[in-house]
């Protein structure tokens, strides 16, 4: 059995925890979900929880239980079922509350069998209502919708159904869709809204706007909310659709921000028609991105509208990848601005863009494999891929790319730097075994594909020293080696053996670091 909510409002803890304690409450078919101690509390819960049944106090500090009661009927929060204790038999109090709806009064201290009795008899009215309330919604709501768009309604259920909603001959019927973007979870403090809680805002504002007494015909589809919409009531914005639309839009963006878009498609003049206005409607979406700015897509204002499908060419896709791997990001800035410049004056189909967008992120991950990294590593990596299974504006789109791209990029200069670390050994042996042939940084650096000078300061800051001293040691190391082991080598044979261009270079260079000419060093050792 499923439990209403209920809480308890009451400025004595004693009061509410006896009666917790007082009343099997799961037995009576409620659960307490909460306490408050005064009634500004309590409507913040109220707002919180959504309860079925608020228990409260006359009597209490900041807002005494009377205009608790007023505040959430007037505002209609929640629409919770009201008992109120009162340890003051007071008739003109029960008076007021009644004005109100209120389910009962009574009177502290509280008695367990009447309380009781009363909570049982709550439940079986709340459960009829509910039970009502989900059959009426099941009919003229959702199931409705659908069976017009599958085309499964008879010729008898459209007739009950044109009934119930109020329609006349000369009314006609749009179908929208309210899409909430932006919605996604791939940023740590984004603010995610439930597709259910996105569809009571969606009612609740409908009703607001139009000022309905007739039933609103909802049903959510994957990512959409669809609605059905009789042209009476358009008549709050002088029957004209666009107006209504942009009064809608911004009211369900009090809720969630600047991030709803609207879709509407052609007027039909019956519910059996209902199927052709739905088809309009998706088309619609198709110019979501040449529309950004308005977040609004009527469909007869676009139908003669060219929308692309146009990919992207080869050599601005290699250009861009080069952008990538040469770590320009200010370039790739400016690439990826154009493009999404592009996809809205050219009113690129969400498709279209997607297909660009997957064939950049394919190179991308292509470039970090072949420097043998794991672009799994990357965390804007899962939701790039699946953007369009969420629903997200060209700018979060944009915003999401360029998080990737740069992410990317940090991993492609971190793997090119771990690739110089280990290239930067290789070389140090490349010159032990090369010391002799005429070598230098710049040869090496493009041996390598190393920037000379990134290659130097690398060098230096893994084997304290700089490139030309190292080489120098090396060669007059062996220079040396070859004095000691022969006495008849010559000077300008050695020279010649061990790398230097000239004999008198290499005699200077000795000197140099042996502060002794080569025939000293050896002349010494006799």
């Amino acid at each position: 059995m499923q439990l209403h909510k209920a809480i308890l409002v009451d400025d004595e803890v004693y009061t509410r925890k006896g009666l917790i304690k007082l009343i099997d409450w799961e037995a009576c078919g409620f659960q307490i979900m909460g306490e408050a101690d005064n009634g500004e509390d309590a409507l913040e819960l109220i707002k919180s929880v959504s309860p079925a049944l608020v228990i409260t106090d006359i009597r209490m500090p900041v807002i005494d239980g009377l205009e608790l009661i007023r505040l959430v009927t007037v505002n209609n929060i929640a629409n919770p079922t009201f008992i109120i204790m009162s340890g003051y038999n007071d008739f003109k109090y029960a008076q007021q509350a009644m004005r109100y709806g209120v389910h009962e009064f009574v009177v502290k201290p509280i008695d367990e069998i009447e309380f009781t009795s009363i909570l049982v008899k709550l439940n079986a009215k709340l459960g009829l209502e509910q039970a009502e309330q989900a059959k009426k919604e099941r009919l003229i709501g959702s199931e409705m919708i659908k069976s017009l768009i599958l085309g499964e309604a008879s010729d008898a259920t459209l007739t009950e159904w044109t009934h119930l909603l109020y329609l006349e001959a000369a009314d006609h019927l749009y179908y929208l869709f309210a899409e909430l973007n932006d919605n996604q979870s791939w940023q740590p403090d984004s603010v995610q809204i439930s597709n259910a809680l996105f569809k009571e805002i969606v009612q609740q504002e409908l009703v607001r706007v139009t000022a309905a007494n007739q039933p609103i015909c909802l049903h959510e589809h994957h990512n959409r909310i669809g609605i059905l919409l009789p042209s009476y009531m358009l008549d709050s914005s002088d029957g004209e659709l666009e107006r209504f639309l942009l009064i809608f839009r911004r009211k369900l963006e009090t809720h969630v921000g600047e991030r709803v878009f609207l879709y509407a498609g052609c007027p039909v003049h019956s519910l059996s028609e209902i199927r052709e206005s739905y088809k309009a409607a998706k088309e619609a979406t198709l110019y979501k991105y040449g529309h950004e700015d308005k977040r609004i897509v009527i469909y007869d204002q676009i139908k003669s509208e060219p929308i692309n499908y146009i990919g992207l060419d080869s050599a601005e896709f290699t250009h861009f990848m080069e952008q990538m791997e040469e770590l320009q990001l200010e370039a790739v800035k400016g690439t990826v601005d154009q493009w999404f410049h592009e996809f809205r004056e050219k009113c690129y189909a969400p498709e279209a863009v997607k297909l660009n967008i997957h064939q950049s992120l394919m190179g991308i991950m292509k470039t970090i494999r072949s420097m043998d990294g794991d672009e799994q590593s990357i965390s804007t990596l899962k939701p790039m891929l699946n953007w369009q299974d969420t629903n997200l504006s060209l700018g979060e789109l944009k915003k999401l790319f360029m998080s990737f791209i740069e992410e990317s990029m940090q991993s492609i200069a971190l793997l090119r730097k771990e690739q110089t670390k280990g290239d930067i050994h290789k070389i140090k042996s490349y010159i032990e075994a090369n010391y002799s042939k005429n070598i230098s940084l710049k040869s090496i650096a493009a041996l390598f594909y190393v920037n000379p000078v990134y290659l130097g300061q690398l060098f230096k800051k893994t084997h304290g020293t700089y490139f030309n001293e190292f080489l120098l040691q090396l060669r007059v190391s062996e220079a040396k080696k070859l004095l000691r082991q022969s006495s008849t080598m010559r000077i300008y044979e050695i020279a010649e053996k061990v790398g230097f261009s000239t004999a008198d270079y290499f005699v200077t260079q000795f000197e140099k670091l042996e502060h002794m000419t080569p025939t000293e060093y050896r002349n010494k050792l006799m």
